[in-house]
């Protein structure tokens, strides 16, 4: 038999009746919260998980001043082109391994929108995402285990026609328009026209990702819980079409966000590309968790 507790007066906890010890020692699954013992009721599914997209990736320089001053200890500016960035739209379906999960739409269907520079880390040249919103609750979760700065937001992207006068055909001319938004401000939006097929798209977001994983102490004494460096590569990658061109680019200034920091100062270009994949795991590249 184990001891039971209850709350007291001002949270103190207080000796109670005593009870089977199974009751204190349940199984608990999932791999966020909330944890239960079935771990159905996570938000986050189990690894691994699958990714289908549409992408379009806007490729521009900025101050490379600016990008530094987003790096954290440890980093510093990639060699080659360090104002090189990344502006990116998403559309994307993702699963893990239950079938069951492409059936229901509203689990799996999400977009993203993610800003990408590239810099050094212990020697090697990384891409690092610096900014990310998405529109659905386990997207925002799941990326930051992964260590990529989600946050909520609305995210809007032309999609592709194959019939019809209702949107952008997959050629020269097809022009595609991109929004951001969040805390009922606009911070972005572009268009896109393809100009020519390619083979891929652009360089900025070519590389390993490597982020940092941070959790402040619950006495917020500055102090870190949780203070990683982490990379992430994936698997069974298939890129799919990809389609490069001109584009415009602009960022609006909101209370809560440092987007202009980072504004278009050269267009380098636009991509409209398709692109599978699927993720498990990554590595850890520094570890300073509070012991």
């Amino acid at each position: 038999m184990a001891a039971a507790a209850k709350l007291g007066g001002a949270g103190a906890l207080e000796a109670e009746a005593d009870f089977p010890d199974e009751v204190f020692m349940s199984d608990l699954k999932g791999l966020f919260y909330p944890r239960t013992p079935s771990g159905k009721a996570s938000i986050v599914p189990p690894v691994p998980w699958h990714y289908s997209g549409e992408l379009i990736t806007l490729e521009y320089r900025t101050d490379p001043a600016k990008i530094a001053a987003l790096l954290p200890e440890g980093f510093s500016l990639a060699d080659e082109d360090p104002g090189a960035v990344a502006a990116i739209w998403a559309d994307w379906q993702s699963t893990s391994d239950d079938p069951a999960q492409i059936l229901d739409p509203v689990r799996v269907q999400y977009k993203e929108m993610f800003i990408v520079v590239r810099c050094k880390f212990q020697g090697k040249t990384w891409s690092r995402c610096v900014y990310i919103w998405v529109d659905k609750e386990f997207a925002m979760l799941r990326g930051q285990h992964q260590g990529y700065p989600k946050k909520l937001g609305s995210i809007q992207m032309s999609r592709p026609v194959y019939v019809g006068k209702a949107g952008p055909r997959l050629q020269p001319g097809g022009t595609f328009g991109v929004t951001l938004a969040a805390f009922d401000r606009r911070l972005a939006e572009g268009r896109f026209t393809i100009t020519e097929a390619a083979e891929k798209p652009g360089f900025v977001n070519g590389l390993p990702m490597a982020h940092n994983r941070w959790l402040p102490t619950i006495e917020t004494d500055g102090t870190q819980s949780l203070d990683e460096v982490v990379t992430m590569s994936s698997f069974d990658v298939e890129l799919g079409r990809c389609f490069k061109g001109d584009f415009d680019l602009t960022y609006f200034d909101s209370p809560v966000e440092e987007l202009l920091d980072i504004a278009p100062q050269e267009k380098i270009a636009g991509y409209w590309h398709e692109v599978g994949a699927s993720w498990r795991a990554g590595t850890t590249l520094a570890r300073n968790n509070l012991a």
